[in-house]
């Protein structure tokens, strides 16, 4: 799904950061540690992905908190480009606790 060794960083729009934070009260900086922690899940999105190819992750902040992001890849597939990032709902956090 992913060439992991081909990404070199994370893009964020302003409008989806902001989002994140204000809806979500989640920073940058801790969506971005759910793709240095173990166990991540990925989960393709494939109601959303008609334009571009859309990727649910679950997964875990160095804290511990359990976060939803939505994203997809930019830069010529080099970049995760952030969508939304969330805490994870009971039914997401079931689900992850059973595969991770």
């Amino acid at each position: 799904m992913i060439d992991w060794e081909l990404i070199v960083g994370f893009e964020w729009d302003e409008a989806n950061a902001r989002k994140s934070a204000d809806k979500h009260d989640v920073s940058q900086s801790e969506a971005e540690q759910v793709f240095f922690n173990e166990p991540l899940l990925m989960i393709p999105d494939l109601r959303h992905s008609f334009t571009e190819q859309r990727i649910h992750a679950l997964g875990r902040t160095d804290d511990g908190r359990l976060l939803h992001i939505t994203f997809t890849l930019g830069a010529n597939e080099t970049r995760i480009r952030v969508i939304s990032a969330g805490d994870m709902s009971r039914k997401e956090r079931s689900y992850y606790e059973q595969k991770a």
